[in-house]
């Protein structure tokens, strides 16, 4: 029997692993409005103007929705979602540039937007500096600074309830190349901001580490990036080995004290928080994060011969529950 089979133990891809003890069927991305293989690329760079000052406003939208979502075959969880979709919208900006943040609750809670960067303190988005109820709007502006790999969340009372139910995102901050006096340092400056010609030789990815509770007695019953279980299973990652690889990371996974990230037969640099233009770790295969912990894992398969190649949790448990995915590597126009 094929692996395209109709057995519905066949494993969803070739070279499928972990015994096929995980999910079967697959996900109505369409219903859920949002796609685990999109959400890798897709970069939400708002809009801009030119200020009288010279600097650049970047302006989001973000709106928060009651929705309920797919997060494995069959298994629906009641979200709390910004733009309807978990996790929110990956924001990108630039060093040195003013951020306006318009945000709108549309949602059945009181919410906000606490932003993992510098800030004055009516914009950290704290229960005593403001949530936003129901129906109402609020505006956050502050300089992007500093550079690196951040998220964004609710921070309204409960805050577990908050960001266990879907209310976070990666906001990815680029570095000003013209701040680095060494030009070494400038050219990787370079090669991290968005539609440069350094950038476009990168294969970037946004991968958030996330889980949930579906019958919410503390603990988390499917595990996933970027929400949905085994979406990078059924759908491998394809990879260019021509090109090296650059992941934006940031774990959200609630009740859980750790994630972890694993890459199969291949090691890594990380740059921990994404603050330094230097590795905070060289040549490791398995990083660490807590809660709200990120950071920027860069790597090439430039070396390796074609073929699928694993990434997952190593914890066994949450790999068998749905966070493990494949990396389909493959030359120019393999």
């Amino acid at each position: 029997m094929s692996a395209m089979s109709a057995d519905p133990y066949a494993a969803p891809m070739p070279g499928m692993a972990h015994g096929n003890m995980t999910t079967l069927g697959s996900v109505d991305h369409a219903r859920n409005g949002f796609d685990p293989t999109a959400m890798l690329t897709d970069w939400d760079t708002g809009t801009t103007e030119l200020l009288p000052d010279g600097r650049t406003l970047r302006t989001f939208e973000v709106e928060a929705y009651d929705k309920e979502i797919e997060i494995a075959p069959g298994i629906f969880f009641p979200a709390w979602t910004y733009n309807n979709r978990v996790p929110g919208p990956a924001l990108r900006a630039k060093e040195g540039e003013k951020l306006r943040i318009i945000f709108r609750n549309f949602g059945s809670h009181p919410h906000s937007m606490h932003f993992h960067g510098i800030h004055s303190a009516r914009m950290d988005g704290v229960p005593g500096a403001g949530l936003i109820g129901p129906g109402e709007e609020f505006v956050y502006e502050f300089d992007a600074k500093p550079f690196g790999c951040h998220l964004y969340h609710c921070h309204a009372l409960p805050l577990k309830r908050h960001m266990h139910k879907g209310m976070y995102g990666l906001f990815v901050i680029d570095p000003d190349p013209s701040r680095q006096t060494d030009p070494a340092l400038a050219a990787v400056a370079a090669s991290r901001v968005l539609g440069s010609p350094e950038n476009a030789l990168w294969q970037e990815l946004a991968m958030v580490m996330n889980a949930f509770d579906t019958n919410f007695d503390g603990g988390n019953e499917v595990y996933a990036v970027n929400t949905v279980g085994q979406a990078y299973m059924n759908v491998p990652i394809p990879i260019d080995k021509t090109r090296p690889v650059r992941i934006y990371l940031v774990n959200v996974t609630e009740f859980d004290p750790i994630n972890s990230f694993h890459l199969h037969a291949n090691f890594f640099d990380y740059y921990d928080t994404g603050t330094q233009l230097t590795p905070t770790l060289r040549t490791v295969d398995l990083i660490m994060q807590c809660q709200a912990q990120r950071g920027i894992l860069e790597f090439s398969f430039a070396d390796h011969e074609d073929g699928m190649y694993m990434f997952h949790a190593h914890q066994s448990e949450f790999t068998e529950l749905g966070w493990v995915g494949m990396f389909d590597v493959r030359g120019p126009g393999a």
